[in-house]
């Protein structure tokens, strides 16, 4: 590419790439998607962006395409590759002036020469940190800027390479630009502060961004640029130095006042200082030791006492909370039990801790955890009035703690109770004692205090296990607060179902349940939205919990099922239909089937809704494990819901279909619960069945609910089952098989077995091109045991139950094998005896020796020839199967099922869905539970001895071994 007749066209194209017209927009993306591994395309980039004078999106275009470059065609072994000539230059090019205009594009330059370091910093680029040093040093204000943002995104980037050769080569960087790195850093931050105090806010805001970007490359090189960084004085001297800086820093924040132009960049700056400590804390616990007592007075003064009133801030807050939760839950200072296995350091640790948390420090920390940061805010009050949704189910979970102020501060309250539960539950019991009596319904202070202190006693329940009697609290007490109705009370009702929520799984006696149960029923009536809401969660906490007893739910389950309805109707967010649906899919779980007659309201709501959700997955995710427990109750009544139901289905388990990728888990289950449930196949429910083709070439980890699936569609209705659809699924298996694992292997034959079980003449004919394979499987003495069991269950079933398919395959492998079909016969047989100890399943053991048994009587050689090894297999069957009537001396066949009875069910069990009858009807045709083996064995044994006469029958007999013709005699007494 010549590159100045190549800049007029690659320019025109980037030009006509920026415009708003898709019919220019589109040929000019093609052009340039075409020009990516022409050799030159990048300096023609280069030369682009950095002309000032052309338009700024045009040069923004260039670069995205140059940083995309980098990406795909700078490494040497990527297809495409840029020469190493064109890369050097490109290297001294981007180096050559930082004098970008631009802040978006100065940034994405300082990101790409970044990406180009971390592949070639320092072997192929040694001369790019001597010149950024250098160029962060001039006294031209632009250039000393683009410098320093170049230098922090090169930094960081060879910062976070993993690699202990990488590792190595960063820390030699580190040493020999820390002095440098601090200076700079020092310089910039004493210029700001100069410059604020003498009122210069113009170039007080310039000086704070060097100080900004300068302390994030300290902050890189401190963290990840030393092993042993408490061995290097600059660096713990830089990090004590942090403590004096953030007391400089806030203080300007109280000088500026918070409308001046740089309080944001200053917030910044101290919110980067409290990271620099939290990262060190993190990554060197040891290390970060002689910092514990600096940081804990620091972060204590400025969050517990006056010495923070006016000039803290909630993110500054919000870190400082962090670091104290940090070095009390940090395990690097918790001595071992046995003091001796403890690390110096940690002892250490641990002592300064201890010297700090005293009993007066802990007690205000509480007090103030309580009673200052525990009360809901004026914000808060005014959302639960405005948007009441969005107050009940706020996310406080996961990583929260980590940028709000209420998470964090319940969980340092969390941590530093569990870790000091001796000191500060008298103090917790204090303050809830001060709150005994009756409280004035106008006094909102009060009722804010019991609100956090009744917050307190609910998120310390397992601490405080052995020192409160919840059960007397909650009869005496707290049933009284739930009935006061004022409006103002409602903070308190909300609170106090929510505290009975986080005990139940920790001390609530069974018997209270019923009481319980009343109000929930009362306040689901409540006139107040988030307190419904907190009790619908308190419900599922309760019928949720190990000790739920459906009987004393039944009385109360009608209304509330209706109540908790009409709650799911009335809330209109996203988030809160989805958490009441997550509380009806509970009850409906647990009550099962005494749901049925409730659910009337629901089944005709949950279509509308479905409607409505269009844009949210997640919610349809929500009614879709509702549908499943809804199904699971109902019974074989879920088929008035396939109208709804099956659309459903079809929709989550296609994968043509966009959502399926949210729904898909859920819709496969719900697939399978349907089928399990359903009285009979319906047209459309075996329509649905054309999706699966295409979830099995998927072979994701759903492969297992799609075999699932497939069962019970045999269990359901196996003849029109496999007339429309078994060609497509032996298609589907044979390709799976050749790309599965042993467990995969198992799971695919075990269809086939249950197909020929359930059906054995269209079973054998629908998947007779996967039974060679099995045949051969067999004679090759497949090694892995599990597969061997399944192989000799799926033969078992074709001798046993269609024996002239059998006999058709064996003809068929004959050929395949070179060999007569007697010999081949005979190693079958040879291979089965052999390695009948691999079948450990019962079921399948007394399965061998009836299909092995069914080749009798024959007088063909080879099966007299191993006529042995048949009885052998049927004495180890008998063994297996037989049981002794204590009484009567006789032996029966365990494995014989004569009728079907439904069966006496305890309250925990779940009936027996329909497919579980199906099965057991299924049982009482199938050879393994209808034919007792020993008559079997004595039928075959006696057509045996009709069919070649007595004497060559004991002849054959002779074979046997005696222990083991002793043994069949005694199984055969009677017959």
């Amino acid at each position: 590419m010549d590159i100045n007749s190549a800049s007029t066209i690659v320019l025109q194209a980037l030009t006509q790439a920026t415009s708003q017209d898709t019919a220019v927009l589109k040929p000019a993306e093609e052009q340039l998607k075409q020009w990516e591994t022409q050799p030159g395309f990048y300096s023609v980039l280069l030369n682009i962006f950095t002309n000032h004078s052309l338009d700024v999106n045009v040069r923004w275009l260039a670069v995205l395409y140059f940083k995309n470059g980098i990406e795909r065609y700078w490494r040497r072994v990527a297809p495409h590759s840029l020469s190493e000539e064109e890369k050097s230059s490109l290297r001294a090019g981007l180096i050559t002036n930082f004098n970008e205009p631009v802040n978006q594009i100065a940034t994405q330059i300082a990101v790409l020469i970044a990406k180009v370091a971390r592949l070639d910093c320092p072997r192929q680029w040694p001369e790019l940190i001597p010149i950024l040093l250098e160029s962060v040093k001039v006294q031209d204000g632009l250039q000393q800027h683009r410098a320093l943002l170049t230098f922090y995104h090169v930094t960081k980037t060879l910062a976070s390479k993993r690699l202990a050769a990488d590792r190595r080569l960063f820390q030699d960087l580190a040493s020999g630009i820390y002095s440098f790195a601090c200076s700079l850093w020092n310089h910039h931050t004493d210029t700001f502060l100069q410059q604020i105090c003498a009122g210069d806010e113009a170039a007080a805001i310039s000086s704070l961004e060097r100080t900004l970007l300068s302390l994030k490359v300290l902050r890189k090189l401190t963290v990840h640029g030393f092993v042993e960084p408490h061995q290097n004085m600059e660096v713990m001297g830089f990090l004590n130095t942090v403590f004096e800086r953030l007391k400089q820093f806030l203080e300007c924040c109280r000088q500026v006042g918070p409308d001046s132009n740089c309080r944001e960049k200053l917030e910044k700056t101290i919110l980067l200082y409290t990271k620099v400590l939290l990262d060190f804390l993190e990554y060197h616990p040891y290390p970060f030791t002689p910092l514990i007592q600096r940081s804990l007075e620091f972060a204590v003064s400025y969050v517990f006492t006056e010495a923070g009133t006016g000039i803290t801030f909630e993110r500054f807050i919000v870190q400082c909370l962090n670091l104290i939760k940090m070095i009390v839950k940090n395990d690097a200072y918790k001595p071992a039990k046995n003091i001796e296995d403890s690390k110096p350091e940690t002892l250490e640790a641990h002592k300064i801790k201890t010297a700090f948390f005293t009993y007066p420090t802990l007690t205000e920390i509480c007090r103030r955890l309580v009673s200052h940061f525990f009360l809901l805010t004026e914000e808060e009050l005014t959302m639960w009035e405005e948007d009441p949704e969005s107050f009940a189910v706020e996310e406080t979970g996961g990583d929260s703690w980590k940028y709000s102020l209420r998470p964090s501060t319940e969980v340092l309250f969390l941590d530093i109770f569990h870790n000091y539960s001796q000191t500060l539950t008298p103090v917790l019991l204090e303050m809830v004692q001060n709150l005994h009596g009756p409280t004035n319904v106008e006094d909102s202070a009060h009722l804010l205090i019991k609100d956090a202190v009744y917050n307190a006693v609910g998120l310390a329940a397992y601490e405080l296990f052995d020192n409160v009697d919840f059960d007397q609290w909650f009869k005496n007490q707290l049933l009284a607060e739930l009935h006061v109705s004022h409006n103002s009370y409602k903070l308190i009702r909300r609170r106090v179902i929510w505290l009975i929520g986080q005990w139940i799984s920790v001390k609530f006696k069974s018997e209270l349940r019923p009481l319980l149960y009343e109000a929930i029923l009362n306040l689901m009536q409540d006139p107040d939205l988030v307190v419904r809401i907190e009790t619908a969660t308190t419900l599922k906490l309760a019928v949720d919990d190990f000790e739920f007893r459906t009987e004393q739910f039944l009385p109360y389950l009608e209304s509330i099922f209706s109540l908790l309805f009409q709650l799911l109707q009335q809330v209109t967010e996203c988030d809160t239909k989805m958490h009441v649906l997550h509380v009806i899919s509970c009850v409906i779980e647990r009550v099962n089937v005494q749901i049925r007659p409730y659910v009337e309201c629901l089944v005709q709501y949950l279509p509308l809704l479905w409607k409505q959700s269009d844009e949210h997955n997640m919610l349809r995710c929500a009614i879709l494990t509702t549908l499943i427990h809804l199904v699971q109750g109902l019974g074989a009544e879920s088929k008035n819901l396939y109208p709804f139901l099956l659309p459903v289905i079809q929709l989550s388990t296609d994968v043509t279909q966009p959502p399926h990728v949210y729904l898909l888990e859920d819709g496969l289950e719900l697939w399978l619960v349907t089928l399990e449930n359903s009285p009979s196949i319906t047209p459309e429910l075996l329509r649905i069945f054309q999706n699966m083709p295409a979830l099995l070439a998927m072979s994701s980890e759903n492969l297992r609910t799609c075999f699932q699936i497939v069962n019970a569609y045999i269990f359901l209705s196996s003849s029109e089952f496999l007339q429309n659809y078994a060609a497509a699924l032996c298609q589907s298996f044979c390709e799976l098989l050749k790309d599965i694992t042993t467990e995969g292997q198992v799971q695919v034959l075990k269809v086939v077995e249950i197909a020929i079980k359930v059906n054995p003449a269209l079973g054998t004919h629908m998947f007779q091109s996967l039974l060679p394979s099995v045949f051969r499987g067999v004679i090759d003495g497949e090694r892995y045991p599990v597969v061997m069991s399944t192989y000799l269950g799926v033969m078992g079933r074709v001798l046993l139950q269609n024996g002239s398919f059998f006999s058709s395959l064996l003809t068929q492998m004959a050929v395949e094998f070179h060999q007569e079909m007697d010999q081949l016969l005979g190693s079958l047989i040879e291979m089965w005896v052999d390695r009948m100890d691999n079948i450990t399943q019962p079921e399948r053991r007394k399965l061998s020796a009836l299909a092995l048994l069914s080749l009798l009587p024959s007088d063909n050689s080879v099966i007299q020839d191993k006529f042995c090894g048949i009885i052998n297999i049927s004495v180890e069957a008998l063994h297996d199967v037989m049981t002794e009537d204590p009484e009567t001396r006789t032996f029966k066949d365990c494995m014989l099922m004569s009728h079907f009875e439904e069966p006496k069910l305890t309250e925990d069990e779940e009936p027996p869905t329909e497919q579980d009858k199906r099965k057991k009807m299924l049982a009482l045709k199938d050879p393994v539970h209808s034919v007792p083996l020993q008559q079997f064995v004595y039928e075959k044994l006696k057509a045996q001895q009709g069919l070649i006469g007595d004497q060559s029958f004991q002849t054959l007999m002779e074979t046997v071994d005696t222990e083991i013709v002793k043994q069949l005699q005694e199984f055969l007494q009677g017959l």
